[in-house]
């Protein structure tokens, strides 16, 4: 029995010693493997990368994308199917513009020159010739002048004849279209910019307000933040200086003035050669109130512009004559008179306010052909207006009861 137990013991031994040294190689458990790591490409250069960009963004583009819900607003836009789009609406009207200020100044014109006309087409149902008769009556009496009334009324009876004036309307209607054709000849509106300076040179005769306009005139400029300055050239009065050194003051505007009795292309030359030298935007340049039957003082003016050429050439570029509307068909002799000495760019109509004749202007336009740039009328400088033609026909022609809805 020992020996059997000894044996066993061996054969134990034996046993474990086959597991553990006797076993084939491919018999046991494989080696865990070690893992290499991926091996980094290099980062292709800038330039190769561009192409798969391209590429990158045309597979989006081709990609579907996900339409938008459209907003409950817009799809009510939208067309049915079937529909054509509807056109953009017009752009909105022209505002009516706001002509009460200047109908008021105009209102001793509407009272007398306007009414009178207005009170022959009143009611009319039937036009014919004798109205035309009565209204040249009225015309002549109003200023209008001999020339520019039988040129508008010749043209009514061309129309009359064509049975184009069947009532007061039509009337009415012609008679202001005649206006607007009437004034509107030239180049209106006010200064125009013709650099530093612009140099204006102001004509007129005596007592029409020349002064005081270049005053008003100044103290807009000076509003609008403009550098303005003024000449005073009417040397033979010193109450004209000493008024337009009062202007000067409230407008912030140097005046350049010589002694009393002085050449006054001297002194609008050495006005003109400051204004040039301190910058000046505007330069205002006043005259003597010269009297236009006067040759020798009409030759002087002729002298004072060459001279202000001469100190800035293409100078002066504005030529302004001052009328005095209350002065009717003398106002346009004077204008006749000075058109012929000088070359005007435009006409200043001074105390519009104060006369019934407003006619008056249709005669300068249409007998001169040189465009109304600026009316006055008032007193202060805000009542010195730019003209405009449209305003203007409203304000004289337009109907009572529009005026009285208008205000």
């Amino acid at each position: 029995m020992t020996v059997a137990i000894v044996l066993i013991v061996l054969a134990l031994v034996a046993g474990g010693l086959y597991f553990a040294f006797g076993r084939k190689p491919e018999q046991l458990p494989p080696a865990p493997e070690k893992r290499a790591l991926p091996e980094k490409k290099p980062e292709p250069a800038r330039e190769a990368r561009e192409p798969e960009k391209a590429k990158a963004a045309e597979r989006a583009a081709e990609a579907p994308r996900e339409r938008p819900v459209p907003s409950p607003a817009k799809v009510a836009e939208a067309p049915a199917a079937g529909e054509e789009k509807a056109a953009p609406a017009p752009p909105s009207a022209k505002p009516k513009r706001d002509v009460s200020a200047l109908r008021k100044g105009l209102a001793a014109s509407r009272g007398g020159f306007i009414a009178k006309l207005r009170a022959l087409v009143s009611g009319k149902k039937e036009i014919d010739p004798s109205l035309l008769e009565q209204m040249e009556e009225v015309m002549l009496s109003s200023d209008v002048g001999v020339q520019t009334t039988q040129a508008i009324l010749g043209r009514l009876r061309d129309r009359l004849n064509k049975n184009e004036l069947g009532d007061e309307s039509a009337v009415w209607d012609a008679l202001r279209a005649e206006a607007t054709e009437i004034l509107g000849v030239g180049d209106h509106g006010a200064i125009k910019n013709a650099g530093k300076p612009t140099v204006v040179l102001m004509v007129g005769v005596n007592g029409v307000g020349k002064t005081t306009t270049i005053g008003k005139l100044a103290t807009r400029a000076n509003d609008d933040g403009k550098k303005v300055m003024l000449a005073a050239g009417d040397t033979f009065r010193a109450a004209a200086v000493q008024q337009l050194e009062v202007w000067g003051k409230r407008a912030s505007a140097p005046v350049v003035r010589g002694k009393e009795g002085a050449d006054p292309g001297a002194v609008a030359f050495e006005a003109t050669s400051k204004a040039k030298q301190d910058g000046a935007d505007l330069l205002l340049v006043d005259t003597a109130g010269r009297l236009h039957t006067k040759t020798p003082l009409m030759d002087e003016i002729k002298k004072v512009r060459k001279t202000i050429g001469k100190a800035l050439e293409g100078a002066p570029h504005e030529t302004f004559l001052v009328l005095d509307a209350t002065t009717g068909q003398n106002a346009l002799q004077q204008a006749t008179q000075f058109k012929e000495a000088v070359d005007l760019t435009g006409i200043i109509l001074t105390k519009l306010d104060g006369t019934a004749k407003g006619g008056v202007v249709l005669g300068i336009c249409d007998a001169l052909k040189v465009p109304v740039r600026y009316i006055g009328l008032g007193e202060r400088a805000e009542d010195l207006r730019v003209f405009d033609t449209e305003d203007f026909v409203e304000a004289l022609f337009g109907r009572e009861e529009e005026a009285v809805a208008a205000e």
